[in-house]
């Protein structure tokens, strides 16, 4: 595996750290569904892990809470603890929360983060994100990032 190069303004996953970093961002991120907006947020939480685009985490109070319900599946994160999925219209594990976060991620509870491969659209600042490969991790690849990412068939071991 080589390094994508980086250029001006762009941040590589291989810098990131592992365990994952958690910080808040200013950035409008907004997220569409159909016709409509489901969430927009400048208050979202974004994690850093190595290997993986960031994945953008709004506020509940950021996000039409209504046009979701709560499914059943649950997931266990070794870092973050237990996530638990919602649906939307349709949709199923549109996306996911941790009501209890482990210790040193107690800020993402009342927070939510969406696959972006599954919703109409996903936009930082403006710019529409494109979703990680694979089907289990929920990244946001934006201009800014540059990889390679993890997701992909083949890099299941890095």
């Amino acid at each position: 595996m080589e390094r994508d190069p980086v250029g001006p303004g762009q941040e590589s996953v291989w810098d990131y750290p592992r365990p994952p970093h958690l910080e808040r961002t200013d950035a409008v991120v907004v997220v569409r569904l159909g016709d409509g907006e489901l969430a927009r947020s400048h208050r979202a939480l974004r994690t850093l892990e190595t290997s993986h685009p960031p994945v953008y985490y709004l506020p509940f109070a950021d996000v039409e809470m209504t046009r979701l319900t709560q499914g059943d599946e649950v997931t266990w994160c070794e870092y973050k603890g237990a996530a638990h999925y919602w649906e939307a219209e349709g949709v199923p594990s549109i996306g996911w929360s941790y009501p209890s976060p482990s210790p040193g991620f107690e800020a993402l509870a009342g927070h939510i983060a969406f696959y972006p491969g599954r919703v109409s659209e996903a936009t930082i600042d403006g710019e529409v994100v494109r979703a990680q490969d694979g089907d289990f991790y929920g990244g946001w690849i934006t201009s800014r990032i540059v990889g390679p990412f993890k997701g992909a068939l083949g890099t299941s071991y890095w």
